[in-house]
């Protein structure tokens, strides 16, 4: 059992990995973003974002290999739409570390405060 539950973290962090660097770029982004709203060839991508036609094939293929976008080829056009992920475990992992560093903000806040109330019953000039 321990075997598979290793397995799992490696394929975890892998989609974990292939997700966040997808979506680390900009224009990766944008194509997401376009379509979300509906789907396009990845000729119309390369004509929106002002590139050539290998670098927008390029920026969709990491997009599905990510398994963010899908591609479809009709006779001579590739149509890409979003793909089945919705990002749960991304957004898991997310609120995990946002949670973390929450409580150890929280925890610092404490401790300043704490600092500063010592501070001041230590400092005579602020006694009456």
């Amino acid at each position: 059992m321990q075997g598979h539950t290793v397995n799992h973290m490696v394929h975890y962090q892998t989609r974990l990995d292939a997700t966040f660097a997808a979506l680390s770029d900009v224009t990766r982004r944008g194509v997401l973003e376009q379509l979300a709203g509906s789907h396009a060839s990845i000729t119309d991508l390369a004509q929106r974002f002002h590139m050539t036609l290998t670098g927008m094939k390029k920026h969709v293929s990491v997009l599905e290999q990510a398994g963010l976008v899908t591609t479809e080829k009709v006779g001579r056009v590739r149509t890409c739409k979003l793909g089945p992920r919705q990002l749960e475990e991304e957004a898991a992992w997310i609120e995990q570390h946002r949670q973390l560093w929450t409580a150890r903000f929280d925890a610092l806040d404490r401790l300043v405060e704490s600092l500063e109330r010592e501070e001041k019953t230590d400092d005579p000039s602020t006694s009456g």
